[in-house]
């Protein structure tokens, strides 16, 4: 105990530089177990891009390309889903719900999806979130259309707005005779849904009446009016939303899916083909682990720097402990033990700014990036970092300890000019 007093009564002497360097390694601190943060909440909210529905299914191809186009709004399809073999999928016994999703056109440069009234019910993300309006609601006229938050921003969008939707993607073809009109516009998601314009099944057939081909027909111009009295019921889709009655039938449909008879088809899991696009995209939390990691241990070694330039000053300090009858084994312990508390005092205070920052920015940041960081206790990997960062400290002062024990006590008394 008289060994920590005095420790702590030498870090008191020389508050000013100590206090520096605690704060060095607080903010090293709090930026690793930030980076850990933002790694940990990323990689959740990835994986909680679409949740509740327990199949994606599509035409076969790989599952991670099917889950970027038919998700992420990524790529194109390599075909489509005939209308018959929805229809056949849906009618099977393990079917609860299904909701198609057909792509292909844009506007300025957001992807257009057609799909059901039924999906603003259906899709879910974070843990069974459901979407939510910032304002009107979703499609009831055969042109409404629904955007996401960032469309809305990005492009200055409000309701009722007009919607002209081009053809294709990276298309100067234009379905302007049959504009859209804004009903809605989503919450923030964080999610792929807010750089989407959503329109109705019917309505994204109602613009290609009059073109074949990927043109438009010369002279042909059907009116709104008569295309609202029209059958417009799809020839294809490019993908649907599957969920089951049963969890225990997943399987079981997702193999009768992949096996189906009458054109090939694929169904995934999203979960896994979450895992898997995360193999591929995940590389840069290594980065970030690195860098951060880089960060402490800069803050490590300028706190033995501190202390071993400091040690030049102490020499008649230590001379005098040696002189009261400290071992030099004794002057070695005072010195690690000081790096050790000064590093457990920045761990903590890191810990502490972490904290208060998550309960500042979290709001912010979840309404402008959809990044949902918890504030929960330290995890075990944390609190192994924390350990670390302690025993670390207590190992950079590892040199100027030894430097100290080998003074000896005339060098200690001796003047130096």
């Amino acid at each position: 105990m008289s060994l920590i007093n005095l420790a702590f009564g030498s870090l008191l002497s020389r508050w000013i530089t100590v206090s520096l360097t605690i704060f060095a390694v607080a903010m090293s601190v709090a930026l690793f177990l930030g980076v850990e943060k933002v790694r940990t909440g990323a990689k959740a909210s990835f994986a909680d891009t679409i949740s509740d529905t327990d199949l994606i299914v599509g035409a076969r191809s790989g599952s991670v390309q099917l889950l970027l186009y038919s998700v992420f709004r990524i790529g194109n399809a390599t075909n489509n889903v005939t209308w018959e073999s929805y229809q056949d999928i849906i009618a099977r016994p393990e079917v609860d719900w299904a909701v198609p999703i057909s792509l292909g056109d844009s506007h300025r440069q957001f992807r257009v999806m057609g799909t059901t009234a039924e999906y603003f019910d259906r899709y879910k993300y974070r843990g069974g979130r459901a979407l939510e309006f910032a304002g009107g609601t979703r499609f009831e006229d055969l042109f409404d259309a629904v955007i996401g938050a960032d469309v809305a921003e990005e492009l200055g969008y409000a309701l009722g707005d007009p919607i002209i939707v081009s053809h294709g993607i990276a298309s100067f073809t234009e379905h302007d005779q049959l504009p859209f009109k804004i009903s809605g516009i989503l919450e923030k998601t964080g999610t792929p849904v807010d750089r989407t314009v959503t329109v109705s099944l019917e309505g994204l057939e109602a613009i290609h009446v009059d073109w074949r081909n990927g043109a438009k027909i010369p002279g042909q111009s059907t009116p709104a009016d008569t295309l609202r009295n029209m059958n417009l019921e799809p020839e294809a889709v490019t993908a649907a939303l599957i969920g089951v009655k049963s969890k225990l039938r997943v399987f079981q449909l997702q193999r009768a899916i992949n096996d189906y008879n009458q054109e090939p088809l694929l169904a995934v899991l999203p979960g896994v083909a979450l895992a898997e696009l995360w193999q591929i995209v995940g590389v840069a939390e290594t980065a970030l682990i690195g860098v951060s990691a880089l960060v402490v241990a800069t803050a490590l070694l300028g706190m033995a720097a501190m202390i071993f330039s400091g040690l030049n000053e102490r020499r008649r300090e230590m001379a005098i402990f040696r002189a009261m009858g400290a071992r030099p084994t004794t002057i070695m312990g005072l010195l690690m033990l000081e790096a050790t508390l000064m590093a457990a005092i920045g761990a903590l205070v890191g810990v502490i700014m972490l904290f208060a920052a998550l309960a500042v920015a979290r709001p912010y940041i979840d309404a402008e990036f959809g990044l949902f960081l918890p504030i929960e206790f330290l995890t075990p990997r944390e609190l192994w970092v924390l350990g670390a960062v302690v025993v670390a400290g207590s190992l950079a002062s590892l040199f100027p300890a030894w430097r100290a024990y080998r003074l000896s006590l005339a060098d200690g008394m001796t003047v130096r000019i």
